[in-house]
C-alpha cells in the first residue's frame, strides 16, 4: 500500500502537480439488527478504493477508483491533475495549505476485542434477548435493537514526503421500543435514541452498555409516557442530561464553528453562521462556567485519529473558553483566512471516493463540580430532560428547538411526574449564557454522533461529544397558546 500510494503521487507530480497525496481505504461493515421478533437487517460488506488528491495551477482536482492497481494509479493520478487545471480556469485565487510537519508513522484505535472476532449467533442472541423483554407488554408496537461495527484502514501519502498507516475501528448498540394507545405513541431508546451509542471501542462497549439489565425499564417508560401529561408550557429552569447535550453541542457549537460554514462554502446545503469572523475573540458565546473544547485524541471518541485526511497531527484546543469565543474548526487550506499558523486538523472524507472536507472532531463541554442530587435539589420545580426526540435549527446555526423522549418534574430533590412531549426552544447565544451548573466528571460521558451529514454530493461523518447533566436557567419549555 505505501508503494502504491507514494506512486500515485509521484505520477501527479510528474504530471505537473505542486503538491499531491493518496489515500487507499479499506472498510468493513457489519450492521445487524432485529425488530418485532424477526432479523431486520443484516449488511456485512467491504470496501477498498483510493483516491487522489492534487493542485494544479492553484486549483484543486481530485479522482478516485476501487480498481487498486499499479496501472489504475497512474490514470487516476493524472486524471486528477487534468481536473485541477480545468478549474484552475474559474479559480479565484491559488490554493494555499498551512505548514504541517512531515510524518512517517502508523497509529490505531486501542481495542480490548475484535468485534468482527465475535460469532454473529452471539451477537444475535444477544438482539433477541433484548427483543423478547421489550415486547412482553403489547402495548409496544415495534421494538427494535441494532448493533454495528466499523472498521477503516487508510494509507496516506503526500507530496511533501509524509506515510501515514491508520485502522481506526468503531463499535455501536442500542434499542428502542414504541408503545401505542391512548390516542398516543410513544418511543423510549437506550442508550441513546437514533441506534443508541457509538463509541471508538471493541465489543467491550456492547458488553458494558448493560443492555439487558435496561431493557425492562425503557419498556416501562415508553407505556407510562402513553398515559404521562403533557409538559407544561412557559419558562422553567431545565437539568437536560448528557446524550440531549451532545445533539445540542453538536447542532449549536460544532457546525457552527466550522470554518467553512462561516465562509459560505456549505450556504447552498445546509446555510452559514451567525460565528463570523469579526467576533473570533470578540463574542460572549456563553456563561463563563461554559468551556467548549476539541479533541481528536480522547479515548473512545469517534474522531479519535492519528491525523485527519490532510495528514495533520490531532490536536486537542478551546471553541470557547470561560464563555468567550476563541476558535473554529479548519482545515489547511482555510487556515490563511483567519491568521492561523496550522490546520486544526478538521479534515476528513466519507471513504475512499470522496474529497476531504472540513468536519466536527469530537467537541465536548468540560465537566462542572456539581453531583447530580446536589443540582436536582437546587433545581426545585424545575424538569429534567433526558434522550433527544427530534429538533430544528436555522441556517445561522441561531433558533432552535429540542424535542426529548422523556421528561421530569423535579419535586423534593428527585424525579417527579413522568412528562410526555418535552421540549425546549431557544437562540444559541442566549441559551448557553444561562447555563448556569454542570455536573462533574463523574457524570459525563461521551456520546457518539455516527450519522452527520455535509456537503454536495453528502458525506457521512462520526464524532462525539462529550456532557454531562445541565442547568439552565429560565428556559422556553412547551408550546405557547
Amino acid at each position: 500500500m505505501r508503494q502504491l500510494s507514494e506512486r500515485a503521487v509521484e505520477t501527479a507530480r510528474t504530471k505537473g502537480a505542486s503538491y499531491a497525496d493518496c489515500r487507499i481505504v479499506f472498510i468493513k461493515d457489519e450492521e445487524i439488527s432485529v425488530q418485532n421478533g424477526k432479523i431486520g437487517e443484516m449488511d456485512i460488506s467491504e470496501s477498498i478504493g483510493f483516491g487522489v488528491r492534487v493542485i494544479s495551477d492553484g486549483a484543486w482536482g481530485f479522482a478516485c477508483s476501487p480498481d487498486v492497481t499499479a496501472g489504475e494509479i497512474d490514470r487516476v493520478a493524472a486524471e486528477a491533475v487534468r481536473i485541477a487545471r480545468a478549474s484552475a480556469t474559474l479559480k479565484k485565487e491559488d490554493v494555499r495549505l498551512a505548514p504541517e510537519p512531515v510524518w512517517d508513522e502508523r497509529w490505531q484505535t486501542p481495542v480490548a476485542e475484535d468485534p468482527f472476532e465475535v460469532p454473529l449467533d452471539q451477537k444475535l442472541a444477544l438482539l433477541f434477548e433484548i427483543d423478547k423483554i421489550l415486547r412482553a407488554d403489547k402495548r409496544i408496537k415495534t421494538a427494535q435493537g441494532t448493533l454495528a461495527f466499523k472498521s477503516e484502514h487508510q494509507w496516506m501519502a503526500t507530496s511533501e514526503g509524509s506515510f501515514i498507516d491508520q485502522l481506526l475501528i468503531r463499535s455501536g448498540a442500542g434499542y428502542s421500543a414504541t408503545a401505542v394507545g391512548e390516542g398516543e405513541v410513544q418511543t423510549r431508546s437506550y442508550p441513546n435514541s437514533f441506534r443508541g451509542q457509538y463509541m471508538s471501542l471493541g465489543y467491550e462497549l456492547v458488553r458494558g452498555l448493560h443492555l439487558i439489565e435496561n431493557a425492562e425499564r425503557v419498556r416501562e417508560e415508553a407505556v407510562a409516557l402513553l398515559t404521562a401529561p403533557t409538559c407544561p408550557s412557559g419558562e422553567r429552569d431545565v437539568i437536560i442530561d448528557g446524550s440531549q447535550m451532545g445533539l445540542q453541542i453538536h447542532e449549536s457549537v460544532g457546525h457552527a464553528t466550522e470554518l467553512d460554514r462561516v465562509l459560505g462554502m456549505e450556504a447552498n446545503y445546509a446555510g452559514m453562521s451567525f460565528a463570523t469572523t469579526d467576533k473570533l475573540n470578540n463574542f460572549q458565546y456563553g456563561a463563563p462556567i461554559v468551556n467548549l473544547v476539541c479533541d481528536s485524541t480522547v479515548p473512545g471518541g469517534l474522531s479519535t485519529f492519528g491525523w485527519d485526511d490532510d495528514g495533520v497531527r490531532a490536536q486537542r484546543w478551546h471553541l470557547v473558553k470561560s464563555g468567550q469565543f476563541v476558535g473554529y474548526q479548519l482545515c489547511r487550506e482555510l487556515a490563511h483566512t483567519i491568521n492561523a499558523g496550522r490546520s486544526s486538523g478538521n479534515n476528513r472524507a466519507d471513504g475512499w471516493n470522496n474529497i476531504p472536507i472540513v468536519r466536527q472532531t469530537n467537541l465536548s463541554l468540560l465537566p462542572g463540580d456539581w453531583e447530580l442530587e446536589d443540582l436536582m435539589a437546587d433545581t426545585e420545580g424545575g424538569i429534567f430532560m433526558e434522550t433527544n426526540r427530534c429538533w430544528s435549527i436555522d441556517q445561522w446555526r441561531l433558533n432552535f428547538q429540542f424535542g426529548v423522549e422523556a421528561a421530569w418534574e423535579i419535586k423534593g430533590g428527585r424525579k417527579g411526574q413522568l412528562l410526555k412531549n418535552a421540549n425546549y426552544q431557544g437562540i444559541t447565544p442566549d441559551f448557553w449564557k444561562s447555563c448556569d451548573a454542570i455536573c462533574n466528571e463523574k457524570h459525563w460521558t461521551l456520546w457518539g454522533v455516527h450519522n452527520c451529514g455535509k456537503g454536495q454530493p453528502m458525506q457521512v461523518a462520526e464524532m462525539s461529544h462529550g456532557a454531562a447533566p445541565t442547568r439552565f436557567r429560565k428556559l422556553t419549555v412547551g408550546v405557547g397558546n
